[in-house]
């Protein structure tokens, strides 16, 4: 267990450095994001190594990883729908996080979500924090607590819907886990197709 509560210690320093107003500027989002992604997924696979155990590369495990993503993307576009017409902050906001692509290469992006930062973060969330929370008190607090955690740890960027975005996105990819652990690469898949769909190909406007 120690080893879990350092790794998400250090998660939420990353994040917050990443994140955070103070911090953010002095760094470029998107590599520190990947370098952070990665540092995380290697302890995980240095705390756990099982994960890999989970991973089935199969056709069906690809068609179902792309339609949860396009499933996700609907409800945050409904999301962002609702939001606009409860929020006055809520445009705004989501701006300030599609402003962090603003000079970035798109097709850079798109790898860096694709093969790094998506895989990456599953990795560590589903496959190792809430893998071995689940181990020591059953899956449904595994699973909560795995889901408050990702959300709280963008919670130093100040951005409310950043925070929320994460808490549904989690909440998604976790309940799946909870559910379908098998389905773990369909899992993997969704999040990083997800990630390139929202930011680069169908920004949600």
């Amino acid at each position: 267990m120690k080893r879990v509560i350092f790794t998400i210690i250090l998660a939420f320093l990353l994040w917050t450095i990443m994140f955070s107003p103070w911090t953010a500027p002095h760094v470029n989002f998107w590599w520190m994001m990947t370098g952070s992604a990665c540092v995380l997924s290697l302890f995980a696979s240095l705390f756990a190594p099982g994960w890999w155990k989970r991973v089935r590369i199969t056709p069906k495990e690809l068609l179902l990883g792309i339609g949860i993503a396009v499933a996700l993307w609907g409800v945050f576009w409904i999301g962002d729908k609702l939001s606009q017409m409860m929020f006055d902050f809520a445009r705004p906001q989501v701006d300030t996080i599609y402003g962090m692509k603003d000079g970035e290469s798109p097709w850079l992006l798109t790898g860096l979500m694709l093969f790094l930062i998506g895989p990456a973060e599953e990795i560590f969330w589903r496959g190792y924090v809430q893998q071995k929370l689940t181990e020591r008190w059953n899956a449904n607090k595994g699973f909560v607590v795995t889901t408050l955690i990702y959300a709280l740890v963008h919670a130093g960027s100040f951005n409310f819907m950043l925070t929320m975005a994460a808490l549904v996105a989690g909440a998604a990819w976790g309940l799946l886990y909870r559910f379908y652990p098998q389905r773990f690469t369909a899992i993997i898949v969704s999040h990083a197709l997800w990630d390139v769909a929202v930011f680069i190909w169908f920004p949600i406007m």
